[in-house]
């Protein structure tokens, strides 16, 4: 790994957190301290999850973001990016949030898969075979994010600031595990994204990566890559079938699944 200035990571790290507690509106980092590059912004996210955790609790899973290139070029990126989930911002749907709690929340619509056993550090990749063995149950997830009124014309130059930012993550609300899930093609299942009883977009488990176990692949992969594993219990994100929805107070989010079922969100 590349060295970091271990002062500016934490400089940079305590920043993002006044950002969040002030909700103050999404901005280019100070210059001093942005990272230079992904290999810093992972440390900056490291240190901002671990002071994150005294407000929102431990790390409990994990997402993946910019599973496309097309998203990937919109942040000038040539690889998806890793986050964490904390405790206390993962739920079980039905949910309800206040749209007054975030600068402004955006919702994707995702399948998140649940570990079934400890994947420890490997030398070498892990394959969606040895992934499928270790999940013990897939739902459907909406993933709740937070971009403070970013603007998207200006994501290109500050890539490596969504990295540090934890991808932006703010939690998820989990519909029902299902545990019985190897009989049902994961690549084929078609997800229907709902505001208000409206659709307003679809996707198919194939558009994360190819199979919603090759993004779980590249988290397994890129935690390995920093030392980390998966554990037994951890929840993974893998990516949204549909594009980000930017729900207002009153809405009434729904994401059906197929075969795994749906989970709902109220916006207050």
């Amino acid at each position: 790994m590349v060295a970091v200035d271990a002062s500016r990571v934490h400089r940079a790290a305590r920043w993002l957190v006044r950002q969040h507690l002030e909700r103050i509106a999404s901005r280019p980092m100070p210059r001093g301290l942005a990272p230079s590059g992904i290999e810093e912004a992972y440390a900056v996210q490291e240190a901002f999850v671990s002071l994150k955790s005294r407000h929102c609790g431990d790390v409990v899973g994990h997402k993946i973001a910019l599973t496309t290139p097309r998203m990937r070029a919109m942040v000038g990126l040539d690889a998806p990016l890793a986050g964490r989930l904390h405790a206390r911002q993962v739920v079980r749907g039905p949910a309800c949030v206040r749209a007054a709690d975030y600068g402004r929340l955006l919702v994707e619509f995702e399948i998140a898969a649940q570990m079934a056993a400890d994947l420890p550090v490997l030398t070498v990749p892990y394959s969606i075979d040895q992934l499928s063995r270790a999940v013990g149950a897939v739902m459907p997830a909406l993933e709740l994010a937070d971009d403070r009124g970013a603007d998207y014309a200006t994501l290109s130059a500050r890539g490596p600031e969504l990295a540090a930012d934890n991808a932006w993550n703010e939690g998820a609300v989990l519909g029902a595990p299902k545990a019985d899930w190897r009989g049902i093609d994961l690549a084929e299942i078609t997800g229907i994204a709902y505001v208000n009883g409206a659709i307003v977009g679809e996707g198919r488990g194939a558009d994360t990566m190819g199979h919603p176990f090759a993004a779980l692949a590249w988290v397994a992969n890129h935690l390995a890559s920093r030392g980390h594993g998966l554990r037994s219990g951890d929840i993974v994100i893998t990516g949204s079938l549909v594009t980000s929805k930017f729900p207002q107070a009153g809405d009434r989010i729904r994401f059906e699944a197929g075969a795994l079922g749906a989970v709902e969100l109220q916006v207050s």
